[in-house]
């Protein structure tokens, strides 16, 4: 092969383009070629690794990197192989966002509300219609509904979408005591995580920010509920609490994200949030409910609960320090099957044991009801402050624009953020109730049956429309 030739201009590769074996056996041949013109020629100037490696770089057009990770292979295993060019695609939870997952089981609401029974084909035509949700396939809807705790119910000739009654209860029990709270005068704060972009722009022409509701937010390019950031460049993942009263004075955290996972939560983790909680809580009104998600580094268990993954003797240890006596040989099916029906009793959260030794109460919101926390129009409000103002595109700058859009939500903003939510806490209080009022107007003549999403019962006659209700005709 002849000498390296640096001097003709080669074409670069496209930074982030795969290259094939063919490309890579040009690296290793050029190479080889350095290296035995440097053996013929002792006399000649040396080139160490890095001079060749730059010398190869421009006679090729491919880029440093890409060369020292070929010649490493080379070296290490004798052989190039092909790229793997197949791409981690995200599945159909992660592309649909907390905010459409959200706007999905109101339609579902809506229907019920307007007293017409949701079935997967009234829904998936509805959804498939607004413009403003993603349009998908029957199979990915029955994913998303089986996300969002929804089962299939079929009761005598009919058939309707209906939420898990575990979410049912846990929403009826968050309602009933955050109003027996307001009653009660206590301080309620609410508490959420975010990101920035540094390359955070307005995906519209024009915003009003005088924005009452999440759906409002969306409809104005407010939305803050989309896991993967529209803008381009690093992000801020930002924390903050706020009540009626406004943001809570030196509540922010911000730090730069590190990864760049669909998901902003896989940034926080317990220890981080602990560490912001124990500073934050001197901050807030003495007898305060602090409002939070179920995100899981905000409930990092106090005492674990013991899973299959157990020594039979470690659970065997922890059902006796709750007090159960424990009479051997057991099975550790039986043991699991004891631990399940006490830990309800047992089961305790860092977050919330720290808070009630600070005359505080944690209260979770039900999955996927993030239009009852106001801190999402307080968000929208700071990222739409944000978009307006970001010219740099730099992250140190983006993180000023972020402070001075806190400062931007005031507290009559707050104030009317919080009355928006009273309001749809009495929404979510009234459809559970004309949801069993509908069922139970059925006739009577057969058997309710409740079927898990995504799966089939072979057992009833009724299983053969179920079967036809779900089969994919896409």
């Amino acid at each position: 092969m002849d000498h390296i030739d640096i001097n003709s201009p080669k074409k670069k590769n496209p930074c982030g383009k795969f290259i094939g074996t063919g490309q890579k056996q040009i690296i290793i041949n050029l190479y080889k070629d350095e290296v035995n013109q440097q053996l013929e020629n002792p006399e000649s100037p040396r080139l160490n690794y890095r001079q060749m490696v730059l010398k190869i770089s421009k006679a090729s057009g491919i880029g440093q990197r890409t060369i020292q990770t070929t010649l490493a292979e080379y070296k290490n295993k004798g052989t190039v192989s092909s790229p793997n060019k197949k791409k981690i695609r995200p599945t159909i939870i992660e592309k649909v966002d907390d905010f459409d997952k959200n706007a999905i089981r109101q339609k579902i609401h809506s229907f019920w509300f307007n007293r017409e029974v949701p079935t997967i084909a009234k829904m998936l035509t509805a959804i498939n219609e607004d413009e403003q949700l993603p349009s998908m396939k029957r199979s990915s809807f029955q994913k998303i509904l089986k996300e969002l705790q929804f089962v299939y119910v079929k009761k005598s000739r009919n058939s309707a979408l209906l939420e898990r009654d575990d979410l049912v209860t846990w929403r009826q029990n968050y309602l009933s005591t955050i109003k027996q709270y307001r009653a009660q005068g206590r301080p309620i704060y609410y508490l959420d995580e975010t990101w920035v972009n540094a390359g955070e722009t307005h995906s519209r022409t024009w915003v009003d920010s005088s924005v009452t509701s999440r759906r409002d937010a969306f409809k104005r390019g407010l939305t803050t509920g989309q896991k993967e950031p529209s803008g381009k460049g690093k992000r801020l993942i930002v924390l903050h609490i706020g009540s009626s009263d406004g943001f809570v004075p030196g509540g922010l955290l911000c730090f730069e994200s590190k990864t760049n996972s669909y998901d902003y939560h896989d940034e926080m983790n317990g220890s981080t949030f602990f560490e912001w909680f124990v500073k934050i809580l001197p901050l807030l009104k003495d007898n305060a409910v602090i409002v939070m998600d179920n995100a899981s580094y905000h409930s990092v268990k106090k005492d674990p609960t013991p899973v299959r993954s157990w020594k039979k003797q470690e659970i065997i240890n922890w059902l006796e320090s709750k007090g159960e006596v424990v009479i051997q040989p057991i099975v550790k099916a039986v043991l699991l099957e004891r631990v399940k029906k006490i830990k309800s009793e047992h089961e305790k959260y860092v977050i919330d044991e720290y808070a009630k030794e600070n005359n505080k109460t944690v209260l979770r919101l039900p999955p996927y009801h993030c239009e009852l926390n106001p801190i999402e129009l307080a968000w929208s409000s700071v990222k739409h402050y944000v978009r307006t103002h970001n010219n740099t595109y730099k992250l140190k700058d983006v993180q000023e624009l972020l402070k001075q859009g806190v400062e931007h939500v005031t507290q009559e903003m707050w104030t009317n953020f919080v009355e928006h939510v009273v309001k749809e806490e009495h929404k979510f209080w009234k459809i559970d109730f004309i949801t069993d009022e509908i069922l139970e107007k059925e006739p009577a003549e057969g058997d309710q049956h409740i079927l898990t999403i995504g799966t089939g019962d072979t057992s009833g006659s009724e299983c053969s429309d179920f079967d036809s209700e779900y089969s994919d005709s896409e």
